[in-house]
């Protein structure tokens, strides 16, 4: 829709009133120029921040040491890393 802007200025809350009605702009205009666009304004998107808060559920002590001894420590899995090794240095 196009309204002037003299007209636009007598009848501007009325036009702002149907703008939030209908959801659709309204092209003002200068000597049939358009100049301005009253549109309706979008409901900003929740944060992303917090959106998450009360969905998880902490069970234990997230800091306490672990009961179980790491295969990093014992060297259950140095052959692993051996093998890789020998790959690497046939490849240089």
């Amino acid at each position: 829709m196009n309204i002037s802007a003299a007209n636009f200025k007598a009848e501007c809350l009325k036009l702002m009133d149907q703008v939030e009605k209908t959801r659709q702009p309204i092209i003002i205009t200068k000597h049939g120029r358009p100049v301005a666009q009253l549109a309706p304004v979008t409901a900003n998107p929740r944060s992303l921040f917090g959106y998450m808060k009360n969905s998880v559920k902490i069970d234990g002590d997230l800091v306490a040491p672990l009961e179980i001894e790491w295969s990093a420590v014992s060297g259950d899995e140095d052959g692993l890393y051996e093998a890789n090794e020998k790959k690497r240095s046939r490849r240089k």
